[in-house]
């Protein structure tokens, strides 16, 4: 039997609030899609703004959940920290895209890197520990620099840790309170890339190509298409993200972080289990971006054409930029600009490291774009404009 086809005006529901399931809902509506989001955030969150309607609970209220699925069509996530037995709720009544077993195994470091192991895919070496006495074990195995990282709930360097040569590791393993936690290989990087991309119902893909992230404070700071990376790189980070797909019988849109290694191998850092930020740049410089590929793939429907038509670079906006909680930057830097686009996340509260937005810069060529891309960065640093 083939997988159903949901048209406009069928009803997209959405798990989670955040600034990915805003941007989903804005494609949807665009294309006749209605939209629901089901969140434990407060009513008014960034996709709530753009929804039909908002159902606002705990992800273990199976009374509200049920009321969100009585109104859907198909389901998504916006984010992987999803608890499984809202995912099994969700999935016994409504079609769920990607399954609860994508999302399962790529919630959860340790189920990640398991599953990474088991396919065969290029990943750093790495060990589980629960104890003291197995971190040490670890440690001593993989050799110092390494990194010790919890199992669950992490993202954007939260809940991990470097072990240098003088690092006490009792002290660091009192501070990861005895939870499981993966011990993985330092890997000296040339640059860190992502690949974004698209999987349907029936095993078709899509991507975008490789993209060049740079960070600062564990946070993605620009990211910049195309990567400047050679073609046997390129050509192995996109068999990377196709194996990855294909493992997990994914359906909808992933990304799939790597590192470049200096001796010309790529190895796979982290898989995102929906639509990513450096991904974002799609919106201004792609036929077809992330957000209406996830569309097209939850709904049954054929891919689009990913491929990018401008170089383009992204730059990440966090509320450190913000001179106050409710007072924005000057975005004249930004507005005045003819190829850049500001995109807001309708955030009511800055804060420092929160996600606020994001603005993509065009050019001509991938040179024009990363210098129109850090004068603007420059103008909006707090220094500049107070």
């Amino acid at each position: 039997m083939s997988a159903p086809v949901f048209l406009p005006p069928s009803d997209i529901g959405i798990l989670g609030g955040g600034q990915l399931g805003r941007m989903l809902a804005l494609e949807a509506r665009r294309s006749g899609y209605k939209v629901a989001i089901f969140t434990d955030e407060k009513p008014g969150c960034p996709a709530g703004q753009w929804a039909d309607a908002e159902f606002n609970a705990a992800y273990d209220d199976t009374d509200m959940l049920d009321r969100f699925l009585s109104r859907v069509d198909v389901v998504t996530a916006e984010f992987e920290n999803i608890p499984d037995a809202c995912l099994a709720h969700v999935e016994k009544q409504r079609p769920l895209r990607p399954g609860r077993r994508a999302i399962h195994t790529t919630q959860h470091r340790e189920r990640e890197k398991l599953f990474l192991r088991e396919q065969g895919i290029a990943c750093a070496e790495f060990r589980i520990v629960t104890s003291l006495e197995e971190f040490e074990a670890a440690v001593a195995a993989l050799g110092r620099p390494c990194v010790i990282k919890t199992a669950a709930f992490g993202y954007d360097g939260k809940g991990q840790k470097k072990i240098e040569a003088g690092t006490d590791l009792a002290a660091v393993w009192a501070d990861f309170a005895g939870a499981h936690a993966v011990v993985e290989q330092w890997v000296p990087f040339v640059c860190e890339i992502s690949v974004v991309g698209a999987r349907s119902v029936n095993g078709r893909m899509a991507v975008h190509g490789v993209v060049e992230n740079m960070h600062e404070h564990h946070i993605l700071d620009l990211s910049i298409a195309p990567a400047r990376v050679d073609a046997a790189i390129a050509e192995q980070a996109l068999g990377l993200w196709e194996a990855v797909a294909e493992g997990l019988d994914y359906v909808g849109t992933m990304a799939v972080e790597m590192f470049v290694t200096q001796a010309g191998g790529v190895l796979v850092n982290e898989i995102a289990p929906r639509p990513h930020n450096s991904g974002h740049l799609t919106i201004d410089a792609c036929i077809t971006n992330q957000f209406q590929q996830q569309m097209r793939a939850v709904c049954g429907l054929d891919l689009g054409d990913p491929s990018l038509h401008t170089p383009s670079v992204m730059i990440n906006l966090l509320g450190d930029l913000w001179p106050a909680e409710t007072t924005p930057p000057d975005w004249t830097p930004v507005l005045c600009h003819p190829r850049a686009k500001l995109h807001l996340y309708g955030k009511a509260e800055a804060r420092a490291r929160r996600k606020m937005g994001h603005i993509n810069v065009l050019g001509e060529t991938l040179e024009e774009a990363l210098e129109s891309a850090l004068q603007i960065k420059q103008a909006l640093a707090p220094s500049a404009q107070g």
